[in-house]
């Protein structure tokens, strides 16, 4: 090495360090490193954790500098440079292993940032906000090797689950926010901070705030726990929305990082808490289901406290009319009072909003949220309703001629009870509505006799409730084909939808365990078939399923064409006796899943690009094609030769295994290694369904050894050898198809509903692929095809579209009985434009409580 002008104390013993100023690339920079390694003497990674020294995060928690997995990822990276405070820790540890002057070691560590600043440059315009660094590992895990995605997070400074989760919570809020307004206006609506009676230590404060300032007056708080109390209407949840949407807008927006310990804000459904459930793996549990985060990130980003869980709704987590103390709200409460933050000395950062009559009652139990400060909504004034109804009937709007009389009235004799029941951001959206439609604002608004402007003013408010269907359909006509919806029709429907949202509520109290998005407010597609009838839905599909699956058996018994209707006496043949019991045990299998409670409707998102498909079909098909290959020479050799030969075998399995390959990589085509489930997380969530595939996949191989003649042991050995074969096919195809994907938009309620049969109906008509080619051994190509044909996709729809096949019956029912509509679907896509319904992730809701309280009152029960 060539010493310069300024190596003048350098001697024999202390050679200068490689140069890092000659890089030009991080990939040169990782080698500059490297060889830094080199020339300190090769020191082990165990060494340079020691000499590295310890940090301490911004939370004050000390953990290792170097920790050896992350230093063996970095110098194995070429595609982007280490973070400074690693290149610090790793020349430090470095210079210190070579006994290298301390004098001298300022001046290397400059040496070394300038040249990695001059790499950055390049670097930082790539970047966007949501490229932020994320917390350390906790003092516990930092001498666990770091893998994957943690990885990742040490050796580049972001976590790509946190930018996942931080665009996808601000693409469902920024949906939600514009359900509920339909548009940017609201109401004007502030809140002020009160001292807890429960918690006798709190400062007291009466400080107006607004929406604009909510993310400023959260930040503030320490801890960071806020209870949001308010009426029926008052803006708990648009509150709750723009508080998520603030404190995002540091990771989302251009210009300048976020903070190292930014937490993701994510607006949850409090009514979706069972009683008894561990709060950590429920929240980890949510952003799973859905935000689409891999099982594995959503655990760790809970576990370090990466997420700020906002709680919306916990007075609905409990049935109205109260008979007694709300014990579903208190046991959230105190699983919130038992969640802390990373250190586990401090409480846990949290958001929750309740109504001021539940927060009542919870007052009354003696339940609160500990440390946390609350806050209440204001009651609008009436500057603040004639500030709003300017700025939405403005001088020229057809209705600015209202707007006057609405004043004048709220100034008048009665303006107590109209104040009062024009109070909140809601009511005052009932009014507008109403009067937009044409109602009249003196009618609507008319106190009546009665003195008690309480009396007078709960009046009002059921005149507006009952006025609000008749004006939302008549602003929104139905645009597409078919008769316009009636006022009568919708009023209907609707009222039988909160009803059964009220059985909902009930089930749910009754159920320790009640199935996923089973809640007192959330319309869940899949979740709607006992609105026609629980007995009978569940004896109609049962039948459905038990009929496709027996048409699904005759035809492959009619396709092998091996067995000929004769004496029942046939069937003690070993092959015979075996490919009935096999079709019986399918035809029971599929019995059993169609009398399931609650059959479930999953998968991933949609959205992906057809290039995308087409690349991961071929490259599926390449894939299977080879596979396929070796199981038709397998089925060659076992038997014997005698019933096709080698050409087929080749041509046969390079067929099936192609399009059982081009299946699995349309449906995978972007889903990527940390998205998919892992194979005992599929085994788990369907083990009956995979059972049955397996059955299938052993009844598919035993015709061709049954032709060949073959004894007892080789058919022993290949119905065990078929079953695993398709019992694992089966488990990729499910983790295949239950992954999500980062390009994916957030799932429509009815995605997931949708896929069901899709997924369902394309697995049976590949399998069908491999029955016919089992089937052209032994029969001509149209009757093969035809049984094919048939038998995958009745296999299909009674196998695999369970969920589907209960709602179709369910809505047909319903139906018939005038329930519902029959094309639910548009219907409920229209109430959502016409802002009766809302889409909440991926359920509908109704637009607000009161109003679904308002079409199916308790009395009604």
């Amino acid at each position: 090495m060539v010493a310069g002008e300024d190596d003048a104390l350098m001697t024999a013993d202390h050679p200068r360090p490689p140069d890092p100023t000659e890089a030009g690339s991080a990939a040169d920079f990782v080698r500059s490193l490297v060889r830094l390694k080199q020339w300190a003497g090769e020191p082990s990674l165990s060494r340079l954790r020691s000499l590295g020294g310890q940090t301490v995060t911004s939370d004050g928690v000390t953990i290792d500098a170097l920790p050896k997995s992350t230093t063996s990822q970095v110098l194995r990276q070429t595609d982007r440079l280490p973070r400074w405070d690693f290149v610090k820790a790793f020349v430090t540890a470095c210079l210190r292993y070579r006994d290298y002057p301390s004098e001298l070691v300022p001046a290397e560590l400059e040496r070394w940032r300038v040249a990695r600043t001059a790499l950055t440059e390049p670097v930082a315009r790539t970047e966007t906000l949501a490229e932020a660094p994320v917390a350390e590992a906790s003092a516990a895990d930092a001498s666990v090797a770091v893998t994957g995605t943690e990885a990742h997070v040490e050796t580049t400074g972001r976590d790509p689950a946190v930018e996942l989760l931080a665009r996808r919570v601000a693409r469902e809020e920024d949906r939600a926010r514009k359900g509920l307004l339909g548009g940017y206006s609201i109401a004007p609506v502030s809140f002020a901070a009160h001292a807890d009676p429960i918690r006798h230590d709190d400062a007291t404060g009466e400080v107006k705030d607004d929406l604009h300032s909510i993310g400023t007056f959260f930040s503030g708080l320490h801890p960071q726990r806020l209870l949001v109390v308010g009426e029926s209407g008052a803006g708990k949840t648009v509150l709750a929305i723009e508080l998520v949407l603030r404190l995002l807008e540091p990771l989302l927006t251009s210009g300048g990082r976020p903070d190292h310990r930014q937490l993701v804000p994510v607006r949850l459904n409090a009514a979706r808490w069972t009683l008894g459930s561990p709060f950590e793996p429920w929240l980890a549990e949510q952003l799973v289901r859905d935000f689409g985060l891999a099982a594995k990130d959503a655990e760790r980003l809970v576990r370090d406290r990466q997420v700020l869980p906002v709680l919306d709704g916990l007075d609905e987590l409990d049935p109205e009319p109260s008979t007694g103390p709300p014990r579903r709200a208190i046991g959230l409460l105190a699983a919130l009072n038992r969640y802390s933050d990373l250190s586990g000395r401090r409480p846990g950062a949290v958001v929750v909003t309740c109504r001021a009559d539940r927060y009542t009652e919870l007052s009354e139990a003696r339940a609160g949220l500990d440390d946390a400060t609350r806050i209440h909504l204001h009651d609008l004034t009436i500057e603040q309703i004639n500030a709003y109804l300017r700025t939405r009937w403005p001088d020229g709007h057809p209705c600015d001629t209202y707007r006057d009389g609405i004043h004048a009235a709220l100034s008048g004799t009665s303006g107590t009870a109209i104040r009062t029941a024009l109070a909140t951001p809601w009511r005052l959206l009932l009014t507008v509505t109403a009067v937009e439609s044409g109602a009249d604002p003196a009618e609507l608004l008319r106190a009546g006799p009665d003195p008690d402007p309480r009396v007078a003013a709960a009046r009002i408010a059921r005149r507006l409730l009952d006025a609000y269907v008749p004006a939302a359909t008549g602003l929104t006509p139905r645009t597409a084909p078919g008769t316009p919806y009636r006022p009568e029709q919708v009023r209907s429907w609707l009222e039988n939808l909160a009803s059964h949202l009220r059985w909902q509520a009930a089930y749910t109290a009754e159920t320790d365990r009640p199935p996923p998005g089973l809640t007192p407010i959330d319309i869940v597609p899949h979740l709607l078939w006992p609105i026609g009838g629980r007995r009978l839905v569940r004896a109609l599909h049962c039948l459905f399923c038990v009929i496709f699956a027996v048409i699904a058996m005759l035809a492959f018994w009619a396709g092998s064409a091996v067995d000929r209707p004769g004496d029942p006496r046939d069937w003690l043949d070993v092959g015979e006796g075996l490919t009935l019991a096999l079709m019986a045990g399918w035809v029971g299998i599929a019995t059993g899943l169609s009398l399931s409670p609650w059959p479930a409707a999953a998968g991933g998102r949609a959205n992906v690009p057809h290039r995308r498909r087409m690349i991961g079909g071929l490259l599926g098909a390449l894939a299977g094609g080879p596979i396929g290959v070796l199981c038709g020479l397998a089925g060659y050799v076992l038997t014997g030769g005698k019933v096709f030969d080698p050409g087929f075998a080749v041509a046969a399995g390079a067929a099936g295994g192609g399009v059982f390959g081009a299946v699995l990589g349309l449906t995978a085509a972007a889903r990527r290694g940390a998205e998919r489930m892992s194979i005992s997380e599929a085994v788990r969530a369907e083990p009956v369904i995979l059972l049955g595939f397996g059955l299938c996949g052993a009844l598919t191989g035993l015709p061709p050894l049954r032709l060949a003649g073959a004894g007892p042991l080789p058919l022993a050995a290949e119905i065990a050898g078929a079953f695993a074969l398709a019992f694992a096919l089966g488990v990729v195809f499910k983790i295949a198809t239950g992954g999500w994907s980062k390009d994916a938009e957030l799932a429509h309620p009815r995605e997931a509903l949708r896929r069901n049969p899709m997924i369902g109906v394309a697995f049976g008509l590949t399998g069908g692929v491999a029955a016919f080619l089992v089937f052209v051994m032994n029969q001509g190509v149209v009757e093969s095809l035809a049984c094919a044909l048939i038998g995958g996709v009745t296999f299909g729809l009674a196998f695999g579209a369970i969920a589907w096949a209960r709602t179709m019956i369910g809505l047909v029912v319903s139906a018939a009985r005038g329930v519902l509509p029959l094309r639910l679907w548009a219907f409920l896509d229209w109430a959502c434009e016409a802002r009766l319904l809302r889409v909440s992730g991926a359920t509908y809701q109704f637009r607000h409580r009161e109003l679904q309280d308002f079409l199916a009152p308790p009395e009604d029960d």
